[in-house]
């Protein structure tokens, strides 16, 4: 009877420290473990917005889930950085992807420059565009932090910057009224893949808005009236200030949504 209740107790205090620490791992950063297929939690989530930072995630949504499309990306990633391509984010992927350079676009971008712009030392558009702008931006940053300046935002330069300010969107809770149109991935001259790299051929699901990155960031998520939440992840030549493009994956429904002003708020 004594042995059994000690099994019990034995269980239950496993029991316990499983509970316990089963949040722990949900709410991981990025880098804290390894990520395999299967895994979850905000470190997925993080990840996910890496890859999709880095044109190699095809999906319109960070989903916190590491599925096949994620096992994928982070082989397409790992395959352009000269990594072990295996599909698995352990700490070389982990480190390597958040490393920021010129050519990156989208949420963690926008973040690095609305740092910037905080420490004085970016005055362009927050547009979630890595281009010669933000990279001159970093380098200054550098060199007055006595940091290795080459313009690649690395673990070091990061961490300096969020000393300084937290990551965020200078545009959240942005509301303006804009001119809005809508597109389909068939359109004539469209490839059916966003500035960011989400496949609108595969993922016809998705809520995807073209923009002006001067007035919305590419990356940032937002609120559309009568059309829902987007993602702002793609840019037109005929997008321009206050006007957006729709992504509706039915070309009648597209027509139908015809030429409009709708209101939008940036949420994040």
């Amino acid at each position: 009877m004594y042995k059994r209740l000690r099994v019990w107790c034995t269980a239950l205090m496993m029991g316990a420290i499983l509970f316990v620490a089963s949040p722990l791992l949900a709410e991981a950063a990025l880098g804290d473990r390894t990520l395999t297929n299967g895994s979850s939690g905000s470190d997925v989530t993080e990840l996910q917005d890496y890859l999709m930072t880095k044109g190699v995630f095809p999906y319109h949504t960070a989903t916190g889930y590491y599925g096949n499309i994620t096992v994928e990306a982070v082989k397409d990633f790992q395959q352009k950085r000269n990594l072990k391509v295996d599909g698995i984010a352990g700490p070389q992927t982990n480190h390597a992807v958040q490393v920021l350079r010129q050519g990156n676009i989208g949420k963690q971008v926008l973040h690095i420059q609305s740092q910037l712009k905080k420490a004085g030392h970016y005055q362009s558009a927050v547009d979630g565009i890595y281009g010669s702008g933000t990279k001159q931006a970093v380098t200054s940053f550098q060199q007055q932090q006595g940091l290795a300046a080459d313009g690649i935002a690395g673990p070091n330069t990061r961490a300096r910057l969020d000393g300084i300010a937290s990551r965020s969107n200078v545009a959240a809770g942005k509301t303006l009224t804009v001119e809005s149109t809508a597109y389909t991935a068939s359109c004539n001259g469209c490839t059916g893949v966003t500035k960011m790299g989400l496949n609108l051929n595969t993922y016809s699901d998705a809520k995807v808005i073209a923009v002006d990155p001067s007035v919305i960031p590419l990356g940032s998520i937002v609120k559309v009236e009568g059309y829902g939440t987007a993602i702002a992840a793609d840019i037109g030549g005929g997008i321009n200030g206050n006007e957006i493009d729709v992504f509706i994956p039915n070309q009648n429904q597209a027509l139908a949504w015809g030429r409009k002003n709708v209101r939008i708020e940036v949420i994040e």
